[in-house]
């Protein structure tokens, strides 16, 4: 799972990214509501954590665009702002979910899992492509019925190539997905990744093509 973290406290926001990633959660994390309106265009997040007092206004204001952006994306409003008014105010203004600040990282977790665990993300969460099954809300898959053991990179590139199955995926597009937005990405990273995936994958009846200059595409073996 990917997730936007827009907060301006930079101790708490890498306390979280720290504690967040022991979850397996990626974290892209920005510091104003300009960045969090250019991060969300991506659309490679599963959840946006969004904090209120910014030093380009309130957060509460971007959520129709990030809706207009990104429809059913899910929000959780994190703010000090912890009044019974405020949280009503964040709820009405659009938030999925509004934790006030203090707070347990389990708690922020344990809300993020049940955002994703809601009928809207569930109507689509299994996608199969020959024996291959992969869940998109928890990034677990299995081949033939058996558990793949997959790590945090694997399992983000995979869930672009299984959404796009039968269409190649442009190598960029790739990238986006799998590394966070300050990561450093060498030349054959990605392939790396790639070619790990592709052999863990041999008994789902999958394969994964290379399209030379352009990226990769999945599709079961006929």
């Amino acid at each position: 799972m990917r997730i936007l973290l827009v907060e301006d406290e930079l101790d708490l926001a890498r306390a979280l990214i720290s504690a967040l990633e022991r979850h397996d959660i990626l974290v892209d994390h920005v510091s104003t509501l300009e960045m969090a309106l250019e991060a969300v265009q991506s659309g490679v997040h599963s959840v946006v954590v969004l904090d209120r007092k910014l030093p380009d206004g309130d957060g509460l204001r971007i959520i129709p665009d990030v809706r207009r952006a990104q429809a059913g994306l899910p929000i959780i409003v994190l703010s000090a702002l912890g009044a019974p008014e405020q949280r009503i105010e964040g709820l009405e203004t659009g938030a999925d979910d509004y934790l006030a600040k203090p707070f347990l990282v389990d708690e922020l977790v344990a809300r993020i899992r049940a955002l994703m665990r809601r009928p809207a993300v569930l109507a689509d969460m299994a996608i199969s492509v020959g024996k291959l099954s992969f869940n998109l809300g928890d990034g677990t898959a299995t081949a033939a019925g058996e558990p793949l053991t997959l790590t945090r990179r694997e399992v983000l590139a995979l869930e672009v190539l299984v959404k796009r199955a039968g269409r190649t995926v442009a190598r960029s597009s790739l990238e986006e997905a799998v590394y966070g937005f300050d990561d450093e990405i060498a030349s054959n990273t990605l392939d790396a990744h790639i070619s790990r995936l592709r052999r863990k994958l041999s008994p789902a009846g999958v394969e994964i093509h290379s399209i030379r200059g352009i990226g990769y595409l999945l599709r079961a073996v006929a």
